[in-house]
């Protein structure tokens, strides 16, 4: 292989750099990344740490893919204000997850380095490369080796565009404005919002779902890396997901997270929900979908002081077995209309499930795909009863949340949620970005090609 180096972060190296990496990617043939990364979801291995799926296809891995045990979701701010610098960007981002979803790492390792640790394929491209890593040219070492022998662990990488590409501060920067999907709005302030400017929006992101927490963060670290001169970092986000394979997740506050998800097994759901249609302002969006985040910190100790009958009534579901207020299993249908001997709901007016079900919402359905997260400890204030002001856990919820058309799915359903909710005297949502997220890549093109090319 002639040219198996990866792209310059340097805005100078960065056109000659990414396309090249395209091309190398390319010629690996049926051995190489471009066709390991291609082909259907294969069955989840016994070992989850050995577990790969596929990157190129029609939709993005990590949206219907079972969800894995760890994220790491990410936003950055372009920097630049050359459309090339940023076509090289995905084209570079590209060909690095391609590798790291097979287990490899983000570039070919140097030659030494490769016939120790690396895998076959790796081995011999690097073999066939004209000379050692050049490390002054490319800032750094291929890849930072912190994954090395811990597997491909199940890992997806998913990329989105914020309204900043497009437009940012009324300026078209990239002639990309014309081509802004109508259905990627800005997202309004909801009631209780407490948005924290430096966990909110972004032009480009990036989120990597893996069953290792360090394989996760070690793929936005070396996309992040690949960024340099084009691209800053402007949120970071880890988060874990704990249970049985199979079973619904349960989150923080100790009740099962996603039960009324659209089935991912039934095409005609994710068709009509999830995946975006080819709309005349964004054709390029078919087969995508639209991303809503939102970090939402909960008062774990106010919570927990609550006895546990009121946290049934907030939810709308029994806590241990998941079933809806009245019934015995998880998935028994949400029955809205049911009473009690006296006339009141049995599932309350004002509970999580009766607000957010889609009997109350014209319908509409998103498909939730959400970790719990982890940070420590703070201290707060809090906005409500009994007003206390001391050093809390900072944890809570990454919502994360996919949909083919926000203004018909999480817009409508949150407004109600924000105001109504019983759950709002626990949560409280401090950071907030909404992304489009483009079909699967090809093999030989790159994340976004039908934006920039159409």
């Amino acid at each position: 292989m002639a040219n198996d180096q990866p792209p310059r972060p340097s805005r100078r190296g960065f056109l000659k750099a990414g396309s090249a990496a395209v091309a190398a990617g390319a010629s690996l043939g049926a051995t190489g990344v471009a066709q390991a990364a291609l082909g259907k979801t294969p069955a989840q291995a016994a070992d989850p740490t050995m577990a790969v799926e596929p990157f190129y296809g029609l939709h993005q891995g990590g949206i219907v893919t079972p969800q894995q045990s760890h994220t790491y979701v990410a936003a950055l701010d372009l920097t630049t204000d050359k459309r090339d610098d940023v076509i090289a960007l995905l084209r570079a981002w590209t060909d690095a997850a391609a590798r790291m979803t097979q287990g490899k790492t983000a570039a070919p390792l140097p030659p030494a380095d490769a016939a120790n640790t690396a895998s076959t394929a790796d081995t011999a491209s690097a073999a066939n490369t004209n000379g050692a890593y050049d490390a002054a040219s490319n800032k750094g070492a291929p890849d930072s080796a912190d994954v090395l022998g811990l597997g491909p662990c199940g890992l997806t990488i998913t990329f989105g565009f914020g309204p900043g590409l497009f437009t940012k501060d009324g300026k078209d920067r990239y002639g990309l404005a014309s081509r802004r999907p109508a259905a990627l709005v800005d997202l309004p302030r909801f009631n209780g919002d407490q948005l924290i400017a430096e966990k909110t929006g972004g032009d480009l992101f990036i989120q990597a779902c893996a069953n290792d927490q360090q394989v996760a963060f070690h793929a936005v670290r070396q996309l992040s890396r690949l960024a340099s001169g084009v691209a800053t970092m402007r949120w970071g986000q880890s988060g874990f997901l704990s249970g049985p394979r199979g079973q619904t997740p349960r989150n923080l506050m100790g009740f099962k997270d996603g039960t009324n998800n659209p089935s991912t097994a039934k095409p005609q759901l994710m068709n009509e929900f999830i995946w975006a249609d080819a709309t005349p302002d964004a054709p390029w969006m078919a087969g995508g979908t639209y991303t809503v985040f939102r970090r939402i910190r909960i008062t774990l100790e106010h919570w927990d002081n609550t006895e546990v009958g009121f946290q049934e009534q907030v939810f709308g579901r029994h806590k241990y077995s998941g079933a809806p207020i009245g019934k015995k299993n998880e998935f028994d249908p949400v029955d809205l209309k049911e009473e009690d001997k006296d006339g009141n709901p049995v599932i309350p007016e004002n509970s999580h499930v009766r607000l957010s079900n889609q009997a109350s919402n014209n319908g509409a359905q998103i498909l939730r795909r959400s970790y719990s997260y982890n940070e420590g400890t703070n201290f707060y204030i809090e906005r409500w009863p009994p007003w206390r002001q001391e050093t809390e856990y900072d944890a809570g919820l990454i919502f994360l949340a996919h949909q083919s058309d926000p203004r018909k799915g999480f817009i409508p359903i949150n407004e109600k949620l924000a105001k109504f909710d019983m759950m709002n005297q626990f949560t409280t949502h401090v950071g907030s970005a909404i992304f489009a997220v483009p079909p699967g890549a090809k093999p030989g093109s790159y994340i976004g090609a039908g934006l920039f090319e159409t």
